[in-house]
């Protein structure tokens, strides 16, 4: 068992509700968290499109339809999504802040239920770009204000896994992606609704949302912000402590809460430029760009979008076979994508134990030593024509997915949100997401064509760049375990920001020895 100070820190895990059962019997924990099931979905949108764009791309009544594209006509297709999320993007960190993270889901949900019949119903290449670029624009309204909601609602000790856990339902869209494309292909494979269906069945994820979108809370953070004190402080209560708003975590969280956003207002770290105005805000920056960028790549993407073109490089060219592939490990019944939800979610629930660090040192070596092998394989096969060298590439493909997996899953905005202050919070995210898409855009564009062109030699690029990743992470990152979310920013601002409720907490530890009883973590 993990002890609560070792999770939140001593401060906050001294005025905890001590619970002597697990959290899924305590009513307004379970109430909460099957709550912030809403948001969680949203990485579910964003893991069906990725995985349906590679299944539609072995799909033959696909290729057929759109005149089997290819090289940057493929990649326009591609880029759509991210074009559409980069655009929308100078209007999306204002917007949660503007109007709330919780409207800001809801526009995003019912744009991409648009978008997804704009699809479904495309006549012509132009109007499924068009589609795209909208499912793109919508996407980013529902990944940006989400893991906000999860982290600002998130009871204390349920923080880090429960934003780790948010990227880890990518694979639950990719799931039904990937079944559904080879579906499709097996069954109805040269009718147009083997690649119409599966786009209808991208609002699928959207529709549940917005079923149960009303129960969803608005953030505390933004409410206290925002001048509304009592509703924040009646939120809080009834997910934190039951209803008790007297209790001594909704007092140590009121006053945590509002005092870092005080003197982030007076510190006037308010504005876009804010976000490079302070050694602490540049390193914060820095990281946050880094992260977006090193998700994309370090190769993901060229497996991610172009599994098709990276299996035609070990010769298997076959579309049952690469739909199967895409959706089943071989010959067994296990599937990609469940096995990369399941090391991601391992990974979410050992981060309170292991660690940040931990976690991006372990995947980016992993990800390095299992990528130069992958390399080496597809040199050899290229050369010889060894198929065990093939075989052997698609083994490595998973090895690398587990170690990507434990980290850039999780982590991905777990991390970022961690470090960035409530006034920096939707305005780094946004930063993190233009990363991130502006990353794929590019992506989208070179790994068709230099897949086409150069084959595995492609790899060493993403070789290279695994190197400056790993050390990136290993000098840089820094640890942010056993700390409230207001906590961190001591951690980049020195002691100066460390709110003042947490030394009063302290100071009065001795006067009340007698409580000072170490909480054990139920999750």
């Amino acid at each position: 068992m993990v002890k609560d100070s070792e999770i939140v820190g001593a401060a906050l895990a001294k005025v905890l509700p001590e619970y002597q059962k697990p959290w899924y019997r305590v009513p307004h924990l379970l109430q909460l968290n099957l709550i912030l099931i809403v948001p969680l979905l949203s990485s579910a949108v964003a893991g069906y499109d990725g995985s349906m764009m590679n299944g539609l791309q072995a799909t033959s009544s696909w290729k057929k339809y759109f005149n089997n594209p290819s090289g940057s006509i493929l990649g326009v297709v591609n880029a759509a999504q991210s074009i559409g999320s980069v655009a929308i993007l100078p209007i999306v960190g204002t917007l949660s802040d503007k109007i709330g993270r919780r409207w800001t889901l809801l526009i995003g949900i019912i744009t991409i239920i648009i978008a997804s019949i704009i699809q479904a119903a495309s006549v012509n290449y132009a109007m499924f770009v068009v589609s795209r670029i909208i499912v793109g624009a919508g996407g980013m309204l529902v990944t940006q204000p989400s893991p906000m909601l999860i982290s600002e609602l998130c009871f204390p000790t349920h923080r880090g896994k429960y934003t780790s856990l948010f990227w880890t339902i990518y694979y639950f869209g990719a799931i039904l992606a990937a079944w559904s494309t080879y579906g499709t292909q097996k069954h109805i494979g040269t009718s147009d609704w083997a690649w119409r269906a599966p786009s209808i069945l991208q609002a699928a994820y959207p529709i549940i949302q917005l079923c149960f979108w009303w129960f969803v809370p608005e953030s505390p953070r933004w409410l206290i912000a925002n001048g509304k004190i009592a509703e924040a402080r009646a939120i809080l209560a009834r997910f934190h402590t039951g209803g008790d708003s007297n209790h001594q975590l909704i007092e140590f969280e009121m006053a945590e809460i509002s005092q870092a956003i005080e003197a982030e207002r007076e510190a006037k770290t308010t504005k876009w430029s804010s976000l490079v105005s302070t050694p602490g805000n540049r390193r914060r920056t820095f990281i946050v760009v880094c992260v977006g960028a090193f998700a994309q790549w370090n190769g993901v993407a060229v497996v991610s979008y172009y599994l098709t073109l990276v299996l035609d490089t070990v010769g298997i060219k076959d579309p049952d076979t690469q739909t199967l592939i895409n959706g089943q490990v071989d010959h067994t019944l296990h599937v990609v994508h469940i096995f990369n939800f399941w090391a991601a979610v391992s990974a979410a629930f050992l981060v309170d134990r292991l660690g940040r660090r931990t976690l991006f040192n372990w995947s980016g070596i992993g990800m390095l030593v299992s990528f130069i092998i992958w390399t080496a394989c597809s040199a050899v096969f290229d050369i010889d024509g060894n198929k065990s060298a093939g075989i052997a590439v698609v083994a490595f493909v998973f090895i690398y997915f587990f170690h990507y997996d434990i980290c850039y899953t999780p982590l991905l905005f777990g991390y970022t949100t961690e470090i960035l202050p409530y006034s920096l919070r939707a305005k780094g995210l946004t930063v993190e997401l233009f990363s991130i898409y502006g990353s794929l855009v590019i992506l989208a564009f070179v790994n068709p064509i230099a897949l086409d062109n150069i084959g595995w030699h492609y790899y060493i690029v993403f070789c290279c760049l695994l190197v400056v990743i790993v050390l990136v992470a290993w000098f840089v990152f820094p640890e942010t375990k056993g700390h409230s979310l207001e906590e961190i920013a001591e951690i980049f601002d020195g002691p100066r920001a460390r709110p003042m409720v947490v030394d009063d907490i302290m100071a009065d530890k001795d006067r009340h020895a007698d409580g000072n009883v170490e909480h054990v973590t139920k999750v």
